[in-house]
């Protein structure tokens, strides 16, 4: 899911959730999956030339011909090349971990849609939470590097990211960066994978659209649906007529025109991203990414229709919320004392 700029698993066993033909690689290559070290091998790891890499995607729907954890397999690509590029480095080792199936405010919340076949999400503080909570782990064992690859653009998605990011960076000072959210990184791509006439029918887009449908068949054509070819467009001009288009109950979940989707144009795109995520992640590690740097939370805000849906999103984070806070509370007033 992107924004303007782009209104864009935990366990390793769970089938789907990353290619295993990106993430296998032999440990003589600098590049480490943490779960398959032990306790020895983990702690010989040094510090200061180790860099962290957190990947995730949420599990969203991307409508009838994309898989829900499309985001989750374009992080995957642009983790493994922005690993690589850190391992080629001499002396860094890169402690890559398996993707988090988490993410905050799916496509469908632009209708106001909060249940949607193919759409878990967490609350924007469920997520924020998990990823600080990783990052207090990593500080107090000493690592000085995190860099975050979580391919989704929901406001309060990245929100939850760059904060987390600030808090490592302040309380450890390390360095802790969501590299999708910075703009310069999002942003990145050719603008010429479609002819002038194929972008004026796709019109303003944001989730699942030509250039998505385009990546996935560049990245796992296999889970694209043969059918994509015949796929309605689904136009808008600007992000009101997205809201109105979602909000209708034959709304299929995509946004644009999918049926022009090419492999070329998802190779461009995909490229583009790993090599701007490529060129942040080691101008963090050198110290030369500045805190300014502009972020895609603080292009959402300054557009008044996505900020009417961050707050309807974040209205619905916390009615959920006091619902399993009051269940917790009557559950525990429901306990026999002394039983836990």
């Amino acid at each position: 899911m992107r924004t303007a700029a782009l209104f864009l698993c935990v366990l390793p066993t769970i089938a789907g959730c990353s290619s295993q033909a990106h993430r296998s690689t032999p440990a003589d290559t600098g590049i480490l999956n943490v779960g398959d070290l032990n306790t020895e091998q983990i702690r010989r790891l040094d510090r200061a030339h180790t860099v962290v890499l957190l990947e995730g995607g949420i599990l969203e729907e991307h409508g009838p011909y994309l898989p829900s954890f499309a985001d989750g397999y374009q992080s995957d690509f642009i983790a493994t090349k922005v690993a690589g590029a850190i391992v080629a480095r001499p002396g860094w080792t890169v402690l890559r971990f398996p993707p988090l199936p988490l993410g905050a405010m799916p496509a469908n919340e632009i209708g106001g849609r909060f249940t949607f076949p193919g759409s878990y999400p967490v609350r924007m503080a469920t997520l924020r939470a998990v990823y600080m909570d990783l990052a207090t782990d990593l500080g107090e064992a000493g690592f000085r590097y995190i860099l975050v690859v979580n391919y989704h653009g929901g406001p309060s998605h990245n929100s939850a990211l760059d904060d987390a990011s600030r808090y490592f960076s302040g309380t450890y000072s390390g360095v802790m960066v969501n590299l999708l959210g910075l703009v310069s990184v999002a942003g990145a791509a050719p603008h010429d994978q479609f002819t002038k006439s194929e972008r004026e029918a796709e019109g303003f887009s944001v989730h699942a659209d030509a250039d998505e449908h385009s990546r996935m068949l560049f990245l796992k054509p296999d889970v694209v649906a043969t059918t994509v070819d015949h796929a309605a467009a689904v136009v808008g001009h600007e992000p009101a007529d997205l809201v109105s288009l979602a909000q209708r109950p034959d709304w299929p979940g995509y946004f644009g025109t999918p049926a022009i989707a090419n492999v070329e144009a998802g190779r461009r795109k995909m490229d583009g991203l790993a090599a701007a995520a490529v060129d942040a992640a080691l101008k963090a590690l050198d110290g030369t990414l500045p805190d300014t740097a502009p972020r895609v939370v603080d292009q959402d805000a300054a557009d008044p229709t996505f900020e009417r849906i961050t707050k309807a999103a974040l209205e619905h984070d916390r009615q959920v919320e006091q619902i399993e806070m009051d269940w917790l509370a009557s559950a525990s007033r429901a306990t026999p004392q002394g039983r836990r």
